[in-house]
């Protein structure tokens, strides 16, 4: 059985700890090293749940789906191709998605795996790498469509996927979850329109994280997110998309 890690506002105050059904049992300390329970526990439905974590480096992955790499006639990467959302860019449940001021564009959704980052690290084999992740969650990887393909000479990829509210996170880090029998499912006003397989993944998690670590250095709380597959599609106001991976939860955002 996973356990569920979740940050929460009860009150004025903010907090984290472990999910159970309708409880969350808070603890103290660091979440990503030896946090301690407090005994407390708080009622779901007196708490509002945050993103589980605060990045500080937040990372997204493009072209890492078989499916979907054959249907866009796109090679298959050996390394991650990777680029960077600002560490501003994060939400967490219930945050509403709203495009940058001014802008009428496209914008899409992109439901995805998260990787959490549990420990600073550098240069990682494989094995190493698995023990460095400390969870799973799921993302939105938002993208202004529009503002990555407005200059033909240069793709805006930070511009059109950093803007504020573009990087929903949650509603918990599963710990102890087996990722490679999930599913990712993404839903507009109930309606799925994503829902493909994890196993089709092209570099698995523990490879990402090794080979990012080579380039740059990881730190605990860092999310690394894996990665869409078919079905991304334009939001319109409105909207609520819900991302969602069985055993960690749903990921529900009003969009408009």
């Amino acid at each position: 059985m996973a356990d569920l890690w979740v940050r929460f506002r009860h009150g004025e105050a903010t907090g984290f700890g472990l999910l159970d059904g309708e409880r969350i049992h808070v603890h103290a300390g660091d979440m990503f090293e030896a946090p301690r329970s407090t005994g407390e526990v708080v009622s779901l439905a007196d708490a509002r749940l945050l993103a589980p974590v605060v990045p500080g480096a937040f990372i997204g992955l493009w072209n890492n789906f078989f499916e979907a790499a054959a249907k866009q006639g796109n090679a298959i990467p050996t390394e991650p191709l990777w680029f960077l959302k600002s560490p501003r860019s994060f939400a967490g449940p219930g945050d509403p998605i709203r495009p940058p001021s001014g802008y009428t564009g496209r914008v899409l959704y992109e439901g995805e795996l998260g990787l959490v980052i549990g420990r600073s690290c550098k240069d990682l084999d494989e094995a190493e790498a698995q023990g460095a992740i400390f969870g799973i969650t799921c993302v939105n990887d938002v993208t202004a469509l529009d503002l990555l393909i407005a200059d033909p000479s240069f793709p805006q990829w930070a511009r059109a996927k950093g803007c504020d509210g573009f990087g929903p996170i949650g509603p918990a880090i599963a710990t102890g979850l087996d990722w490679s029998s999930l599913r990712v499912k993404t839903a507009l006003n109930g309606r799925v329109r994503q829902d493909y397989p994890l196993s089709d993944m092209i570099l698995p998690p523990a490879r990402i994280v090794s080979l990012i670590s080579r380039e740059m250095t990881l730190h605990a709380g860092d999310v690394i997110a894996c990665g869409t597959s078919l079905g991304a599609l334009p939001m319109r106001p409105g909207m609520l998309v819900e991302v969602s991976i069985k055993g960690i939860g749903v990921l529900a955002n009003p969009y408009g």
